[in-house]
Formats: structure tokens, sequence, C-alpha cells
């Protein structure tokens, strides 16, 4: 077996993440700027001041890799190669476009690390770009058709479990809403509607908290997010540098409390557990007949890109550049998409083995708040305490730009427990689908 090479984490930024309108696109600050083009901007300043300021051109980047979890329409970039174009990126730069949707990011990085880790390349930058007002996601999206046929059962692709009554079809049955309300279900009674809330509140706090001390634009890596100039909300006649996350907004649990469900109950037979549930078994439990998933406790729809830089260890000590963070291990898995949600957990568990770690020997975690649920879930079977996730807010603030997301994680991360000086970081997300993705970062100085 071939020895692998040290990867390092030597450069991470991102744009900041602005609030999808896909019916109002006058009110999403990005929505005169296609998603490639936040994608090509940011690589562009990366490259003239960040990676310059390293000693490392254009014609050093080995491999390229941007993810999407939409990859059509103007989020198709010719096999990776558009954004490197317009960025100046040396037509030298071999690229690939990756669709592993919430984990489509990651599953650049860890393309990435393993083409450095094996020796085939020396530098690479992973990248991921969503723009949810101008490509929208599902059925809002006329460039997507998906094979609805596993609910016919005239079709020889038919199967039952996504089939109920002719109308649950595979489309609903995995509808990221639905899977996160089956979660929520599945794990009765171990999480409440009110634990969701409370969560999100705390991801709106703490992220504004980490806005107002400037985190996100300084200190660390010299801050992770790039200004870009777009418009102000409402107005694209006048122009807005926009360096700030624009989902985040001070919470309080009684305002997050009273949102209207977005999702519906299964009211599921029984729980994973095998406890005996039903329709009157999850009134009683919730207190209502409604869904547990709303705005308040879900992140919202996002436009942004992020991208980080992959070294092999021997090149950047040659060139005196400093890692933010060691690259450890990676983690994957799939899961029954129903319950996408679950995915986290198999991927980290993944991670951690071959890490030779355990859970415990993490420091810092990004578990990316698609539904605070999903974050809960993770944490009550990894036994992560609260304190130590997604300690700079979470994604139900930050936002989710699907394709773009696992960038972040892993970069705030790295940032993170270079601040803290501590020693292990984790980032994790499930992906529609069914799966799961993770991370696991070193800081060298501690």
């Amino acid at each position: 077996m071939a020895n692998l090479e040290e990867v390092w984490l030597v450069d991470y930024a991102r744009t900041a993440f602005s609030r999808s309108r896909p019916r109002a696109p006058e009110r999403d600050v990005f929505g005169d700027i296609r998603g490639d083009t936040l994608l090509s901007l940011l690589l562009k300043d990366m490259m003239n001041n960040r990676l310059a300021d390293k000693g490392i051109g254009s014609k050093d980047i080995d491999s390229f890799t941007v993810g999407s979890a939409f990859s059509v329409g103007e989020h198709w970039t010719y096999g990776g190669k558009f954004p490197t174009w317009f960025a100046g990126i040396d037509v030298r730069t071999s690229c690939q476009a990756l669709d592993k949707q919430c984990g489509s990011a990651a599953a650049g990085f860890n393309l990435a690390f393993l083409e450095i880790a094996t020796g085939y390349s020396k530098i690479a930058i992973s990248g991921g770009m969503e723009h949810l007002t101008r490509v929208p996601m599902g059925i809002q999206n006329k460039w997507i058709v998906p094979n609805l046929s596993a609910a016919s059962k005239s079709s020889p692709l038919y199967d039952a479990k996504y089939a109920r009554k002719g109308e649950y079809d595979l489309l609903i049955a995995t509808d990221m809403l639905s899977t996160a309300q089956k979660l929520f279900e599945e794990e009765i009674p171990t999480f409440t509607k009110e634990d969701m809330d409370k969560f999100g509140v705390r991801a709106h706090n703490l992220t504004i908290k980490s806005q107002e001390e400037g985190w996100f634009t300084s200190g660390v890596n010299g801050g992770e997010i790039i200004p870009i100039e777009g418009h102000a909300e409402g107005n694209p006649d006048e122009p807005l540098m926009v360096d700030k996350d624009m989902a985040a907004r001070k919470s309080t649990l009684e305002g997050v409390a009273g949102l209207r469900p977005v999702s519906k109950p299964h009211f599921i037979k029984k729980t994973a557990k095998g406890q005996d549930l039903g329709r009157q078994g999850y009134q009683d439990f919730v207190g209502s007949k409604d869904g547990v998933i709303t705005a308040g406790n879900a992140s919202p729809l996002n436009a942004g890109a992020t991208a980080c830089v992959l070294m092999d260890a021997e090149e950047a000590k040659k060139r005196g550049i400093n890692p933010l963070a060691k690259i450890v291990s990676i983690g994957f898995a799939g899961v029954d998409p129903t319950v996408m949600g679950r995915g986290p957990v198999p991927a980290t568990k993944m991670a951690l083995q071959h890490a030779g770690l355990t859970a415990d020997d993490i420091d810092f975690w990004e578990i990316n708040e698609a539904f605070c649920i999903v974050a809960l879930n993770c944490m009550d079977k990894l036994n992560i305490p609260e304190e130590k996730v997604n300690v700079k807010g979470g994604s139900t603030a930050i936002g989710h730009p699907l394709g773009a997301t696992m960038c972040r994680l892993i970069g705030t991360v790295g940032r993170i427990i270079k601040d803290k000086g501590a020693k292990y970081g984790c980032a994790n997300a499930c992906c529609g689908g069914g799966q799961g993705v993770a991370v696991i970062l070193e800081n060298l100085d501690a």
C-alpha cells in the first residue's frame, strides 16, 4: 500500500450568504449576480490577494472542484472549468463539478484530499456555490425533472416504500422537510419542538454576537468573508457591499415558538426505539396535530460561494506556508433517504475510526443545521455537549447555500480550533437523498 502524504488546509474564504427570495429576486442582495459569478469573484480575489501573499500563482493549482446541489441552468460549469477561467486560473488546472447535495463541497474537498495524499496533486482548490434565488430548489426549478416512477405500480422501478395509497411518491418521501419531520417522530420522546426552537434561537444569537465581534471578517486567517458588491434589499439600483450573512436575526424563544409549521406529520406507527406512536401518540406528545419544522428551527434559502485551499504538507513547508489545519480524516455514509438527517452519525463514525479518535477527542464541532433536529440527533447519538457545537453560530442563521456549505463548516471549524488553541475539530452534514459527510481537522499548533 502506498504511503499517504500529509495534507494541509492552508486557506479558506467565502462570500457572505444572502437571503434567497425565488419569488422576489429584488429582495436578495445577490439577486442580480449569478451563482457561478459569485464563486468566480471569490476565487479571483483569493488568487490575487490571499494566495498571492503565500506565493501561490495561477499555474500552481493542480486541481479544482466545485460542488453544487442543483448544477443545472446557471450552475452548469462546463465540468468545473468556467469558474477557473473567469478567475484567471491557468488552463492546465484539472476541474470537476460534483453533486452530493448538501455534501457537494465535501465531495470535492475529499477528492482533493485523496489526490494530494496519494501524490497526484500538490495544490488543490475545493469550492462550492448555490444561488437558490436564481436556481431554485425542487419543483420550482424548471431544469430538474426527477424520475418519480418508483411510485407507479406500472413502472419496472416501482418500490412500495415510496408509494402509499398511490400518492406518496419518491419526491415527497425524500423531500428534506419531510425527512426532518420523520427524524423527529422516530426519535420521540428524545427531543421536543421546544428543544429545536431553543437550538435555533441559540444559532441566531451566537451568529449575531460573532458578527458584532467581527469574527467572520477578521482574526484567524484574516477572517473568512470576502465582500462582494450586491444591491440593497428591495432596491437593485442601490449598490451595497455585502460583507455579512443576511439571514441572522436577534431571536427569542417566544418569537420562534409561534412560527407556523412548514412540515406535515407522518404519524408513524412506531418510533426507532420500538415504542407505539401513531396519530394519537404524536398529538399527545406534540400537543397538536401539526408538524414541528418551522423557519425558526431550520436553515433558510441562501446564495453564496465558498473555497478551501488544500496543499501537500512538504510543498507548503518548502514555500514557507503555515497551515490553518492538518486534514486528519474524512467520512461518508448512506442512510435511508426518507430520514436523511441520520447521515452525519455514520459518516462521523467512519472519520473517527480512520483517525483513531473518539467523539470525546473532538474539541469543537460544526454540525450543519439544515434542520436543528439533525444537529440535536447527532449530538445525542455521539454524546457531544452543546458547548462544543457551532459556537460561532449555525446554519439556521448563517445560512445554507447547499452545495457551498461544507467548505464553510470545514473552514470555520479550522478557524475555531486555531483561535481557541484546541487540537481537533470535526465538520459534518446530512445530504439530500440519504447521505452523510464528515471531515476531521487537527490544529498543529495545539
